[in-house]
């Protein structure tokens, strides 16, 4: 079983859990990326069928299945090679990879799918709030920075809150978690480790996150959005916690600590991010005011 790195463990990982919910925004065009977001990291197996095939700072999942494989995002544009070479690493010849799900529409996220997709044959869903815009290879809504553009990524199926995804026995649930874009897409599945039934829950984003909150022609529904998905989230169990940006739940730590299963986390994860969320309205809105 591969496991992390020791340098990415624990006190190592860069910044703190509270400090990724603030940070983990898509940078402005004329932003360098953060290091970490290319920085690669070897592949790991997380739990049950599930491994990290991302780079140091942003996430891609597998996820195998007697059928082939499930991926969960492709990181930004520049790790296409990386994340194959990841999933190839891990035993999935790439054309065994079925299915490539978008959690949401931005690049650091979306910006590798469109080259795994076309070098898979795998099939696209997204969350059909953000499908137009990911066919556009451009960020929904409207931002308080320059956003990225990404290689546009065709979507086969868009995707409902319960709509579901099987492959060889293995099912996800989506979960719709608008805010941070429209159509923003959680998933849970249960797996088996040890013989131990376990809940995973991929969130996606939930951190504000440079989002215009107040006078957002484009997504005039965002607050409300914004405090559903808390609600949502914040009602599910999850044993482990696996979100898009690794830092949010120290992914890479816990596994390298053997500490993923956390039932506590998400509900944690959901609070600090409402508490953010509140903090960056008032501020908006004082703003707007004045």
């Amino acid at each position: 079983m591969k496991r992390p790195p020791a340098s990415f463990s624990g006190a190592s990982r860069r910044g703190a859990v509270l400090a990724a919910l603030l940070i983990a925004a898509p940078v402005a065009a004329d932003t360098p990326d953060p290091a970490e977001w290319t920085q690669p990291i070897a592949p790991f197996h997380l739990v049950g069928p599930i491994d990290y095939v991302g780079s140091a700072g942003i996430a891609a999942y597998l996820i195998h299945t007697p059928a082939g494989a499930i991926l969960i995002d492709g990181t930004p544009q520049a790790n296409a090679a990386m994340v194959r070479q990841h999933i190839e690493a891990m035993g999935v010849p790439i054309r065994r990879v079925k299915w490539i799900l978008v959690s949401h529409a931005h690049f650091d996220h979306a910006g590798a799918v469109a080259a795994l997709a076309r070098d898979s044959g795998a099939k696209v869903a997204a969350g059909a709030g953000d499908v137009a815009v990911l066919e556009q290879g451009r960020s929904p809504g409207e931002v308080l920075y320059t956003p990225r553009p990404y290689p546009p990524v065709h979507v086969d199926r868009p995707i409902r809150d319960g709509d579901r995804v099987t492959l060889g026995g293995v099912t996800l649930t989506a979960r719709a978690t608008p805010g941070h874009t429209p159509g923003c897409m959680s998933w849970t599945m249960q797996v088996r480790e040890k013989g131990r039934p376990l809940g995973v829950v991929f969130p996606c984003s939930i951190s504000v996150a440079g989002n215009k909150l107040v006078g957002n022609k484009a997504y005039p529904g965002i607050v409300a959005d914004f405090r559903k998905s808390f609600d949502t989230l914040g009602a599910m169990k999850a044993d482990v916690v696996l979100p898009a940006h690794p830092d949010i739940a120290d992914v890479i730590g816990r596994a390298h600590r053997g500490a993923l299963v956390d039932p506590a986390l998400l509900g944690q994860i959901v609070a600090r991010s409402r508490a953010d969320f509140a903090t960056t309205l008032q501020k908006q809105q004082k703003t707007n005011h004045d």
